[in-house]
């Protein structure tokens, strides 16, 4: 079995911390660099039940995308939710690694994984990475579907194909509209309308779009806009993640067991749509 700082040597040529934005928090949590590893969990929230969820399956790493700690922290108390995670992890011994903005612009990274789910042919990043002389890396990235179809279509097409949760699936614009080409960004992506309709796209997939950026972006031009659950344009990333780490296993012979939760943790768990056809009409 690999040691923890072996199988970290391999996420980080993967994802190298230093591509991450500088307002993040990537890279290991909390881990013995010389413990061995057997099995490891990908998940995409570092919450509780994510950590259960790991000592259950036996792991001794979970690899997360979003982080832990985003904005630091004095104490690591059990008193507190994520003191708690801290706390099982270390009793159990387990490690916690993230890869957030790291692997938002890797090649292949997040967007590419949200692709890959709703089967689209990936063309070139949305916003390239200046530093990447092949051009294949960055936020975002612009896609073609293998036939046209309405807005209508595509939306239905992501809500099959993305992993269910509470939000579903909404969508602005002329639903009769074809698409041709998308724009896909997985997790929040309203600030990237500029490039989008510079993009010249028919339409736009991402998550957490907020009430006036839509609005206004809808006044601006005939994008259609599709907005998943952030949680759900993400975890299409564990399974793709998880291969990449399979395949350098089988590689160097380690024989790691490489799991993906399952494990829904959307922080929405319900919805009721509302009964009121217009304001000031009857039920």
């Amino acid at each position: 079995m690999p040691r923890l700082s072996e199988v970290i040597d391999a996420l980080d040529a993967l994802w190298p911390p230093a591509r991450a934005e500088q307002w993040d928090a990537v890279g290991t949590v909390c881990g013995d660099p010389g413990a061995q590893v057997q099995r490891v969990l990908f998940a995409v929230d570092p919450v509780q039940e994510i950590a259960d969820e790991a000592v259950d399956i036996g792991a001794q790493l979970i690899v997360t995308h979003h982080p832990l700690y985003l904005r630091g922290t004095t104490t690591v108390a059990a008193d507190h939710f994520k003191g708690r995670v801290i706390h099982s992890l270390i009793k159990n011994d387990i490690a916690l690694h993230v890869a957030h903005t790291n692997a938002d612009t890797a090649d292949p990274g997040v967007s590419d994984a949200l692709a890959g789910a709703l089967d689209l042919r990936v063309v070139r990043p949305l916003v390239p990475d200046p530093t990447d002389a092949s051009g294949r890396r960055g936020l975002g990235r612009i896609c073609e579907l293998d036939h046209p179809q309405t807005l209508a279509e595509f939306a239905a097409r992501a809500a099959e194909r993305l992993p269910a949760t509470a939000q579903g699936i909404r969508f602005a614009g002329d639903p009769d509209a074809v698409v041709h080409t998308v724009a896909v960004s997985g997790g929040s992506g309203d600030s990237l309308f500029d490039m989008v309709r510079s993009a010249g796209v028919d339409a736009f997939l991402t998550a957490d779009l907020r009430h006036h950026p839509v609005s206004e972006a809808t006044q601006r031009s005939p994008l259609g806009l599709v907005d998943a659950a952030h949680w759900a344009t993400e975890w299409p990333w564990c399974e793709l993640a998880a291969s990449q780490l399979d395949e350098i296993s089988d590689r160097h012979g380690w024989n790691l067991r490489v799991h993906v939760s399952r494990t829904v943790t959307d922080p929405w768990t319900s919805q009721l749509s509302s009964r009121l056809s217009s304001p000031g009409a009857p039920n």
